[in-house]
């Protein structure tokens, strides 16, 4: 592994080491910057078989947003220790599959920056259009030296193509599985998004996202996030987790079931309690007190945790007979799109 690396890079690489043999490790992609040839690694951790559900998460998709990479990591850690003696955490594993890319985004974490070496947003580098909204944060094509750059209609940057990569290999097959990815730098609370992003319109699995929530609310009634449609807060062009399920809906049939969701951590809260954050590089997107750090790195464990035993046990909410779901999709409606 290299040397010359960034300290989140770093910590990833000692991970991997720690881990050993216990996960599957792949270098997805190599990204250059600067002589350096910086990889994007998937960990895998449980059975290998197809027919298993699949939880993913995903980070540093925007690398000034590297809290959530941390977030992944933090988590990561606490699972290498488990692997030693929880026989129940074991057993999970050998009936599903956990899929961790802890920096999508090498060489924006490495600088400091939202985008990549390129200079190009990759939530906003799908060709996926989005509708009812023209302001620049919604994703531009006009110059990579704007914010939100969109990048080259013809081809998605390679950091995009991988995580598609891995989506499609890994989560695509599975008769269930939602994927996590982790961002911060919007509101004072934290929200759990799901698609659609581009557009205000209902999405295929509102049913099932529906009860998830409820099933959610039952078990911590006294939870953090405000569960909603991204597109109740704005609206963008190009995001890959709408690109990404149209593609599942496109190719699969009804018998498997794909949920994107997207963590977004209200660092403005962050700022609130400090103003100094304003002075910080990092200071919107990433808590800079080291109490508030850790408190982060922890807060978001349950949340992994429940979506872990959603998919190994997806009966109660993916599972639901037509009148229940019929109930579920009025509710839905209402809270969400009325």
């Amino acid at each position: 592994m290299g040397e010359n690396v960034f300290p989140e890079l770093r910590q990833l690489e000692a991970l991997i080491d720690q881990l050993g043999n216990r996960a599957q490790v792949q270098i997805v992609e190599r990204i250059s910057y600067r002589g350096q040839k910086l990889p994007i690694y998937c960990i895998i951790l449980g059975s290998t078989q197809p027919t298993v559900p699949v939880l993913g998460i995903f980070g540093g998709v925007h690398g000034l947003e590297k809290i959530g990479s941390e977030v992944i990591m933090a988590y990561l850690q606490t699972l290498t220790q488990l692997l030693d003696w929880d026989e129940e955490f074991n057993s999970r594993l050998e009936k599903s599959r956990l899929v961790f890319m802890p920096i999508v985004n090498p060489v924006g974490v490495y600088r400091g920056t939202r985008s990549n070496g390129n200079n190009v947003d990759l939530m906003r580098n799908a060709p996926i259009e989005g509708l009812g909204n023209t302001k620049l944060y919604s994703g531009q094509r006009i110059s990579p030296l704007l914010p939100w750059y969109r990048g080259d209609t013809s081809a998605m940057e390679a950091e995009a193509s991988a995580l598609c990569q891995v989506v499609r290999q890994q989560l695509f097959n599975a008769p269930v599985s939602i994927a996590l990815d982790l961002h911060s730098g919007f509101g004072i609370r934290d929200r759990l998004w799901f698609p659609y992003a581009s557009c205000k319109k209902p999405f295929s699995s509102i049913v099932e996202t529906f009860a998830l929530k409820q099933l959610f609310d039952r078990c911590y009634p006294h939870h953090i996030y405000k569960i909603e449609p991204m597109s109740l807060e704005y609206v963008i062009n190009g995001d890959l987790w709408d690109y990404l399920y149209d593609e599942f809906m496109q190719q699969n049939d009804s018998q498997r079931l794909f949920i994107p969701l997207t963590l977004e951590m209200g660092s403005w809260l962050w700022l609130r309690k400090n103003p100094l954050h304003l002075f910080h590089r990092h200071g919107l997107f990433h808590p800079v007190l080291p109490h508030r750090q850790q408190r982060v790195l922890r807060r978001h464990f349950t949340l992994l945790d429940f979506l872990h035993r959603s998919v190994l046990y997806p009966k109660p909410w993916a599972g639901l007979d037509l009148a229940q779901r019929d109930i579920y999709h009025q509710q839905a409606l209402r809270l969400w799109y009325d």
